[in-house]
């Protein structure tokens, strides 16, 4: 029996994402219509709900509580499952190098806090959840997040600008892996602990490493240029995402890498995606037009082209 999931926050880059991985993996995919659907009913029937909303920053200790509330309740009503893409903010800037499921959650500034609390919430509700835990996303597509907007918008004249140390190591994940994990997880639910917290291993690279790796799949030498950060702290005073971004300015020169004591038991034939396989879909189409991934997940395989992906079963909600 086909299952249906039901998408929140379909339009951003997680969303976007699962679109394609629960579509290829052969679920109903339904997305949510802020201005015309209600939560209860478009969640009524589906499986699993993703929650991919995301407000911005400078939202979130007005948003996330109220959405969370939102999601639980629909959850209670409904029996659907909760998926969250989880991030390394519940660790703090005290966190350890290695992280995984066991790492405690112990940030204390105000973005890492609203984080372990939207999660508690869905713990002490026992509402079954799944959190995937994973680093900083490389795209397919233009996101508006570090790896396309800082990173390597000039990479084609061979500059790459890294905002923090290219000295310690940053933990990334290619997007769509983190996502056909999600698929691939979400249709053995019952295999899996009521709250479950899982880490995706992803990527593991220094400043230096991310470039050297872009030059060798661009075949144009890289230079790297540290981010100056002094306009954003300029702008503090009339500029309100100016402080989210440098409270968690910490995570770009904390070395930190993510494990997962989990993941292989609960996916032993996952293959993720190499370095090089994840760039060549993910660089600007100036750079490397004709890049694609072969993915492979189990007994299925598909070929992943950069900005575009096809997505037979999604419906729009």
């Amino acid at each position: 029996m086909q299952k249906t999931v039901l998408i929140l926050g379909s339009s951003g880059r997680f969303g976007q994402s699962a679109k394609c991985s629960f579509s290829w993996a052969g679920w109903d995919v339904r997305t949510f219509n802020r201005t015309s659907d209600t939560l209860p009913d478009a969640a009524w029937g589906a499986d699993l709900i993703i929650n991919a909303w995301n407000p911005q920053y400078t939202d979130w200790a007005r948003d996330i509580p109220k959405l969370t509330a939102k999601v639980i309740a629909t959850a209670k009503d409904t029996g659907a499952t909760v998926l969250i893409p989880g991030n390394v903010y519940n660790y703090g800037p005290d966190m350890p190098e290695v992280i995984s499921e066991h790492t405690p959650h112990r940030a204390l500034n105000p973005l890492g806090r609203i984080r372990i609390e939207m999660e508690q919430a869905y713990r002490d509700a026992g509402v079954r959840t799944l959190i995937l835990r994973a680093g900083d996303f490389i795209d397919t597509q233009p996101s508006g997040n570090w790896f396309d907007r800082i990173i390597t918008p000039k990479a084609g004249v061979g500059k790459i600008v890294y905002p923090g140390n290219p000295d310690i190591p940053h933990a990334w994940a290619f997007l769509p892996d983190v996502t056909d994990i999600a698929a691939s997880l979400a249709g053995n639910l019952d295999a899996l602990p009521r709250f479950a917290d899982i880490s995706v291993p992803g990527l593991t690279l220094t400043g230096h490493q991310l470039t050297d790796a872009i030059a060798r799949v661009s075949g144009r030498p890289q230079k790297l240029k540290k981010m100056s950060w002094l306009p954003i702290q300029v702008a503090r005073p009339f500029w309100s995402m100016a402080a989210p971004l440098l409270e968690m300015r910490y995570l770009w020169n904390t070395p930190h890498q993510i494990r997962s004591h989990v993941l292989q038991d609960f996916l032993p034939d996952f293959l993720p995606t190499s370095l090089d396989e994840a760039l060549e879909a993910s660089l600007p189409e100036d750079i490397n037009p004709n890049g694609f991934v072969r993915r492979k997940v189990g007994d299925l395989s598909r070929r992943l082209l950069p900005f575009n992906c096809s997505c037979g079963n999604a419906q729009a909600g």
